[in-house]
Order: C-alpha cells, then sequence, then structure tokens
C-alpha cells in the first residue's frame, strides 16, 4: 500500500470526525466515523477493535526450540500452554475505546492464523523506558522502544531509532533513519514481507530496505515459511490500533 495514501485517508477520516463531533453518536458511530480500525481496501482488520477474537498468548522464548518445537508437540501439550498463556494474556491485554492496550507484562499477543507473504499496516504508542516489537512469522523483531538517551538503551544503539531487525547479525539490524514520534503520538509501522526479506516504513520513512530476516530460533535456517504476528511488550505500556493485513 501507498504510505502517502493512507495517510490521506487518516487525515481524511479525522476530518470527518471533527465535522460529526457536534452530532449526537453512539461510541460504535464516532469509531466508525473515525474509521479508527477500519481497513484500507485490499486488507483486513486482524483486531476488530472490540475484542481479542482472532487472537491467542504465546512466547516461544519460553518453549525450548521455539515455533519449531511447539509445532511437534502432541495436541495435549500445546492446549495445556495455550490454556495457560490465555489466563496471562487477560491478565495483561484489554481493549479501550477501540484501542489495544498491554501493560508493559505478560505473553506476547499472538494471531491464531499463521501467515505467509504479507503487508501489515499498524499504529502503535509508547511510554518512556518501554520496549516492545512485531514479530513476523514468530521470529523477533521490528524493535519498538524507547530512543531517548534518558531511556539508557544508547549502549545498544537506541538512539538509531525502532524499526530495524533487532535480531538479524547483520544488514538490516539498526534503521536507516531515526523516524520516532515524540511519546504521546501515534507512531505509523508498514511491514512487507516477501520470502525471507523484510522492508520496514515507520512514519512514512524507510528503515528496512528489503533485507533478509535472520532465524532467531534456528539460526543454521532459513526463517519460516509461514507463522504468527506477534505484538512483544515488556516495561511499559504499549497501545495498537489500526491493526490491517493484506496477503501478498
Amino acid at each position: 500500500m501507498n504510505t502517502m495514501l493512507y495517510l490521506k485517508k487518516t487525515l481524511f477520516c479525522a476530518l470527518a470526525m471533527t465535522l460529526l463531533s457536534s452530532s449526537v453518536l453512539s461510541a460504535a458511530e464516532k469509531q466508525k466515523a473515525n474509521c479508527l480500525n477500519v481497513p484500507p481496501e485490499g486488507f483486513r482488520a486482524i483486531f476488530n477493535g472490540k475484542d481479542l477474537s482472532g487472537w491467542i498468548g504465546m512466547n516461544f522464548h519460553q518453549i525450548k526450540g521455539g515455533p519449531a518445537a511447539f509445532r511437534k508437540m502432541d495436541p495435549d501439550a500445546q492446549k495445556k500452554i495455550l490454556d495457560k498463556n490465555w489466563k496471562d494474556v487477560l491478565e495483561h491485554w484489554s481493549v479501550d475505546k477501540g484501542e489495544l492496550v498491554n501493560d508493559g507484562h505478560g505473553v506476547y499477543l499472538t494471531t491464531a492464523e499463521d501467515h505467509g507473504d504479507f503487508e501489515l499496516l499498524l499504529d502503535y504508542k509508547t511510554v518512556a523506558k518501554a520496549d516492545s516489537g512485531i514479530y513476523l512469522r514468530g521470529v523477533p523483531q521490528v524493535q519498538i522502544w524507547d530512543t531517548t538517551e534518558a531511556g539508557g538503551k544508547w549502549k545498544i544503539k537506541a538512539n538509531l531509532g525502532s524499526g530495524g531487525l533487532y535480531n538479524n547479525k547483520g544488514e538490516g539490524k539498526l534503521p536507516l533513519v531515526h523516524a520516532d514520534k515524540p511519546f504521546g503520538e501515534w507512531n505509523h509501522l508498514q511491514i512487507i514481507m516477501k520470502g525471507e526479506n523484510v522492508t520496514v516504513y515507520l512514519n512514512d520513512k524507510l528503515v528496512v530496505d528489503n533485507e533478509k530476516m535472520d532465524n532467531y530460533f534456528e539460526k543454521d535456517k532459513p526463517i519460516y515459511k509461514t507463522g504468527p504476528i506477534q505484538l512483544q511488550t515488556h516495561g511499559g505500556e504499549i497501545r495498537f490500533r489500526n491493526v490491517f493485513l493484506k496477503k501478498i
């Protein structure tokens, strides 16, 4: 999707909401008028703005062997893990006025459906000293973090900005430009994944240019052909909205 068209759509929706703000509208009508969680043409919303339908809880780091090992487990063992994780999700994830909210703790919110090649759009807003990321096919990650000196992570290149493939050994690990907005403002991510390669735009700026993504869990193998999208979080509140996906 052309990011500029997405931004124009966002501005149009904001204007529509302004014009309608004086009317007596229900919460659902206001959400629709604001185009919140309403996908652009060709995309579908994988977060419906109302509840956690379509999502599970998962942290592959807690499973020796990662995603591949989980897939080899028998159904009863998988169910035991998923049931425990779902209780954790309900403790730390919630929906607030059409926004997906995590309190900085807990397992990662994970799509129940696996994905291959795709284009992913989402908005996020976080707080000082928070750390997060977007896992692609269950593998870490498009990095999101506090890029200020006060965040305490300049030694590991946080000053260069979010959006890089942080667990890559080489190219793509660090973003091409610093594109983060100040705390309190929404950031927009556009992630395109084709085969092993990933392109990332943050706030309409190219930060990763078609770089091969490393397999964090099985370093001697290519990244998995399919897998879930995961919203990773730890260290501080983060909010997501307008989470849209298009298969390629």
